[in-house]
């Protein structure tokens, strides 16, 4: 099945929108579905979230306003957002340990608080304290456990136990600059964590939080963003330069070795607005979305496909987010407005299906050590992706 260009779906405007295009504080910084698909999160700007049932409804669509939402008032500046527990598609129900937790929004502030409400309530539930500088992002562990894992400006990774009230958290030292954006892998083992200016991606382990290895670049770039992919044997990572313009790297996590690239041609890199800005993995099938302010792009990794829609006019992208079961990609604008976009739902193929639950249970190294034929090992190690794409959009470049 072919990708086709992304058809705008419906648009979720701000309840105060900005006084000036370009002001501070209207950003829709985060996005997010919860893992049932059940919920959609945003930060509306203003200290504000909303908490909206989905799939929404056609009132829901023209203003932020209907009797399911729920307003959270933070009181102060949103900047990440993360529903938890999750599960991964991965880890069957003997692995859950008969858990049975009520689904929570955790908020990153810029206070460095964070926020721990109860979705089906709307009430406050605890309060977590300790961070120097904002919370730039969370992640709770795709295990359905509810530890939840931090990422701040004070150069810090933060690991909480919700399960025990008034437990201390785990603190990950080590970064020189501010930590932007974590990832977990799928079996709960591994955290990924980027820098804003540190040309390098640091690999934790969630079992004795501790540090594991770096995946470095030779070249001095600004790291955006990272994601694991649905089986964790592949790990994307978003950065840029303000004159080069942006790269996605997908790198073997177990072996440090950059699979390929997807970067921006030379013409468009020189555009001041052209920088790479948050990506996210497809739950289903192996899609990458990917966006900078001009552009939401999918790149259908398994088909070598690129699908790009520049209808974003003058609010740029700052994040985006699948929907859990596929089929909407939500993108959140600078002036406060979230944007849903239809995707083509993909069948993944049956030997990719394989792939995955071969790799989710076993390390790059011994896939290697298998008695199995070159093309097959290449297959299973991600090693038949082509090693390099120049991304051009036409109406960039003009």
């Amino acid at each position: 099945m072919k990708l086709k260009l992304l058809l705008h779906h419906t648009t979720l405007k701000p309840a105060h929108p900005p006084r000036l295009y370009g002001s501070a504080g209207c950003e829709t910084w985060s996005v997010r579905f919860s893992p049932d698909g059940s919920y959609f999160a945003w930060s509306m700007g203003y200290g504000i979230v909303k908490l909206l049932s989905w799939p929404l409804t056609s009132n829901d669509s023209a203003e932020a306003g209907c009797s399911e939402e729920k307003t959270l008032n933070c009181r102060q500046t949103v900047w990440a957002l993360a529903f938890g527990p999750c599960m991964s598609t991965r880890v069957d129900a003997l692995h859950q340990n008969g858990r049975d937790h009520e689904l929570l929004l955790a908020i990153g502030l810029n206070n460095g608080v964070i926020q721990v409400w109860v979705v089906s309530t709307g009430n406050l539930r605890v309060t977590l304290t300790g961070h120097q500088a904002p919370v730039r992002d969370l992640v709770f562990t795709p295990n359905g456990s509810l530890t939840l894992v931090s990422a701040s400006r004070d150069k810090t990774l933060r690991i909480w136990d919700l399960a025990k009230k008034g437990a201390s958290p785990h603190v990950l030292r080590g970064p020189d600059y501010w930590v932007f954006r974590c990832s977990i892998s799928p079996d709960s083992s591994v955290i990924a964590s980027v820098c804003n200016l540190d040309s390098k991606v640091y690999l934790w382990s969630l079992r004795s939080y501790t540090f594991m290895r770096h995946l470095t670049y030779d070249h001095e770039r600004t790291m955006a963003s990272c994601d694991f992919s649905q089986d964790g044997a592949l790990l994307a990572i978003a950065s840029y330069h303000s004159t080069t313009g942006w790269w996605l790297d997908l790198w073997d996590p177990y072996t440090a070795d950059l699979m390929t690239r997807v970067e921006d041609c030379k013409v468009c890199a020189y555009r001041s607005d052209n920088l790479l800005t948050s990506l996210s993995f497809s739950p289903v099938g192996l899609l990458l979305t990917f966006k900078d302010y001009r552009a939401l792009r999918i790149w259908d990794v398994e088909r070598d496909k690129l699908v790009t829609d520049t209808d974003h006019n003058r609010a740029g992208g700052v994040c985006c987010a699948f929907h859990p079961h596929g089929g909407v990609i939500a993108t959140g604008c600078r002036d406060g407005h979230v944007k849903f976009w239809r995707v083509p739902r993909l069948v993944p193929s049956l030997k990719h299906l394989c792939r995955i639950a071969l790799r989710f249970s076993i390390s790059t190294y011994q896939v290697q050590a298998l008695p199995l034929p070159k093309k097959i090992l290449e297959y299973l190690t991600y090693r038949d992706i082509p090693k390099r794409k120049i991304v051009c959009c036409k109406e960039h470049c003009r």
